[in-house]
């Protein structure tokens, strides 16, 4: 046997007054389930028995196993024994509904006259009320991790032993107020709304990803006691408390999205129990057993019938200067002049990219305002696109009359551009060089001019452009869509203006036909349709987001998506190619492309840099894509082949995507003032006025000074990874085939948030 597993078995605590109460506890809650069981056995099933001696189980093994006599010599173990108090018990003895049955199982003298009237106190119940509510219970939660956290107080409860067990009873105890409002134990009837409790968990596991990546990161020991002791397994002090870092970050997480991912299916699904509200009865529980039948394709949704919805175009000012004809020209010709301005500092002006707009503009504030302008507001920057004024006049000349080739009607050729796109964007280090920046914009003018002077419909912005892509995809995830207010309009209208046109107002170029139009894709919110309407059908609809991609129905222009193999390559792409283009900024990467280039001694950081695109555009989707759909269909047991299952799958992973875009870009953009500084002064200086800005503001990232920071882009990414998953759930005829999914959704999750804790280069300053 070895020593250490011989210095574990002998180490068992024992602690009898521990032991006797809780076999006190299980032998009560047994009565009395015994009791309850006999009455009503459909409610008191094996289950919550199961969850209330687990829960007291998970404290026994926290306290008097061996996890006791470890945890003050290890800092990781002791992180399971916080584990097992925090993240384990509490919920497992709320889960086992322990009122009813510890009451019943008490005697009755002592449950009449002691233990009934204490429960039934007005102001006791008051104050238990007011502990348990999500908007106090969270509070508590949290600052009670933190305090105890602190080194001083940390080493205090590590040398104290009354102490220690202080602070294992402020954990149990505030843990089991912040689960209460989450598990809802019978018969609870909180009178808060349920939805109170997705900000609930998310607030608390970006409390907990904050903390455990101090522990995680942290490059000195911050508890001088483990310093201190010996020292077991050959770990140091610093990897130890690494160890307990990770172990506090990825349980932890796990333990706050895994409740919120169940409790928005309920939600979402109109659960009673849960929510309140009515079930979706035979109509909503249809398609759900209808999937679970069908293999693939999936569900086939029907359009939702009218109901009354924020439309946009209906705000009183808002709506009526959208709908105004020139609406689109009014945003396309200051983009235009901006345009100009970048195009000509990027040839004339100094060859600096933080010195020049066309390394500040393009590269830092246009990206992330196009990512901010996705989430609130749809596809915006199409709407304002500079890039089509050109193709107007284009058709003055130009006769306009060829239809695109058949064999290019497909998304292929804009998923090449864009790998192109992203490899030259690292590659060539376009951030830092004005000349090549203003060189690719006039290219794409240029392009933009030709393809579109020549070719009927639009086939620049549908097949080419590299920028309508990513916005196409990322729109997926938006809750603005254009779409008919009422499709029983649609239905009776001869004309179809809104594809044909009317009075000279074009139509939609894309044939985009409303009625049978469902997401944003190839969608550039043109609003063509609107004007062209002669009904005032049409509006800019707000809705869930993401709602269509977990529906498989025909779609005007686009078909289905299950059918649509392009699309979905376009899609994991974009979804690779964001986590991709966050960490080629990062530290451990660009070591490891300086390893592989004095390795092959080539010099030039192109063979690094397109390696490094080839595994995270290419490879890597190939192997976790693929080998979760063949899992998927083998565990699923889906007659559908792995091609199909990979496309249809695929469109779940748009918004943790879209989750890592946001959180990636709003690190340049909330931190641009930097790059504003440097161009501010420059032109400040041309113009004879006094320099703008201090050039020695901060250093290159600003997180130290924006703590608010990491949390906001932790949150973008839980986000979206709640609803890809509940986008896969929709999409999965059953849990076995939705697991190989969940799983690639996690570890994407868990690479986004290793990239944002990484020392990042913010390009674009000096």
């Amino acid at each position: 046997m070895s020593p250490t597993l011989d210095a574990v078995l002998c180490s068992w605590a024992f602690d009898p007054w521990l032991l006797v109460a809780l076999l006190v506890t299980a032998g009560v809650y047994l009565r009395g389930w015994l009791a309850l069981g006999r009455r009503d056995p459909r409610r008191w099933h094996g289950g919550p028995l199961a969850a209330f001696l687990g829960g007291l189980a998970a404290v026994y093994l926290a306290l008097a196993s061996p996890i006791e006599p470890f945890a003050a010599l290890l800092l990781q173990v002791h992180m399971v024994q916080h584990l097992l108090l925090m993240m384990v018990a509490p919920p497992l003895l709320w889960l086992g509904a322990p009122l009813f049955p510890l009451l019943r199982g008490l005697p009755r003298p002592v449950r009449v006259y002691w233990v009934a009237p204490l429960l039934s106190s007005p102001p006791l119940r008051r104050l238990f009320g007011r502990l348990t509510h999500p908007l106090t219970a969270l509070p508590i939660f949290v600052a009670a991790t933190w305090l105890w956290h602190v080194p001083p107080v940390y080493d205090l409860a590590m040398r104290s032993s009354g102490w220690h067990y202080l602070q294992h009873v402020c954990f149990l105890g505030t843990a089991l107020l912040f689960w209460y409002p989450v598990v809802r134990p019978y018969p609870s009837r909180p009178r808060w709304s349920s939805w109170l409790l997705f900000p609930y968990l998310i607030l608390a596991d970006v409390s907990n990803t904050i903390l455990s990546a101090l522990l995680t990161f942290s490059q000195r020991v911050l508890y001088p006691y483990y310093a201190e002791v010996p020292r077991l397994a050959g770990l140091s002090a610093v990897e130890d408390q690494s160890a307990a870092g990770v172990l506090m970050w990825v349980p932890g997480s796990v333990a706050f999205l895994l409740p919120l991912f169940a409790i928005s299916i309920r939600l979402l699904s109109g659960d009673r129990s849960f929510s309140g509200r009515p079930r979706g009865g035979a109509q909503s529980a249809a398609p759900r057993a209808a999937a679970k039948r069908i293999p693939l394709p999936l569900v086939t949704a029907q359009p939702h019938p009218p109901h009354r919805v924020f439309d946009l175009l209906r705000v009183p000012l808002l709506g009526r200067f959208l709908k105004w004809r020139h609406a689109r020209l009014s945003f396309q010709l200051p983009l235009l002049l901006l345009a100009g301005f970048v195009i000509y500092d990027g040839l004339r002006g100094p060859q600096v990219g933080a010195m020049n707009l066309a390394g500040v503009l393009p590269w830092i504030h246009w990206r992330g305002l196009v990512i901010l302008g996705l989430l609130v507001a749809g596809n915006v920057f199409c709407m304002g696109c500079p890039f089509l004024l050109p193709r107007t006049i284009a058709r003055r000349f130009l006769p306009a009359g060829w239809n695109w080739p058949r064999r290019l009607r497909s998304k292929w050729l804009a998923v090449l551009l864009l790998v192109a796109f992203l490899w030259a964007y690292e590659a060539l280090a376009l951030w830092d060089r004005p000349w090549w920046t203003a060189c690719l914009a006039i290219g794409y003018f240029a392009v933009a001019f030709v393809i579109d002077g020549l070719f009927r419909g639009a086939s620049f912005c549908k097949y080419l452009c590299p920028i309508g892509q990513f916005n196409f995809v990322q729109s997926l995830a938006s809750p603005l869509e254009v779409k008919a207010r009422d499709p029983a309009v649609c239905a009776s209208c001869r004309t179809k203006d809104c594809i044909r046109g009317r009075d000279g107002i074009p139509g939609c170029e894309l044939h985009l036909f409303l009625p049978r139009k469902a997401g944003n894709m190839d969608c550039t919110t043109c609003l063509d349709c609107v004007h062209a309407c002669p009904h005032d059908n049409v509006g800019l609809i707000v809705g869930p987001p993401g709602a269509e991609l977990g529906e498989d129905r025909p779609r005007s222009g686009v078909g289905r998506f299950a059918r649509r193999p392009d699309i979905a390559a376009l899609v994991l792409v974009l979804v690779f190619g964001a986590f991709a283009n966050a960490a080629g900024m990062v530290g451990p990467v660009a070591e490891w492309q300086q390893r592989l280039a004095e390795w092959t001694r080539v010099r030039s950081p192109l063979l690094a840099t397109t390696a490094f695109y080839l595994l995270a555009l290419v490879v890597m989707p190939l192997l976790t894509v693929g080998g979760a759909a063949m899992l998927s269909r083998r565990w699923g047991r889906l007659t559908a082949g792995p091609l199909e299952v990979a496309t249809r799958f695929a469109y779940a992973l748009v918004p943790i995507g879209f989750g890592m875009w946001l959180a990636h870009y709003s690190v340049h953009f909330l931190t641009s003032y930097e790059t504003a500084v440097p161009v501010t002064q420059r032109f400040a200086a041309d113009l004879g006025l006094t320099s703008l800005g201090d050039p020695e503001w901060g250093c290159a990232c600003c997180r130290p000074r924006m703590p608010w920071l990491l949390p906001l882009e932790i949150l973008f990414l839980d986000v979206g990874l709640l609803l890809s998953l509940y986008t896969a759930y929709r999409l999965a005829p059953s849990l076995k085939a939705l697991a190989p999914w969940a799983l690639l959704l996690v570890l994407l999750f868990a690479a986004g948030v290793w990239v944002l804790f990484q020392p990042m280069q913010m390009r674009g300053t000096l």
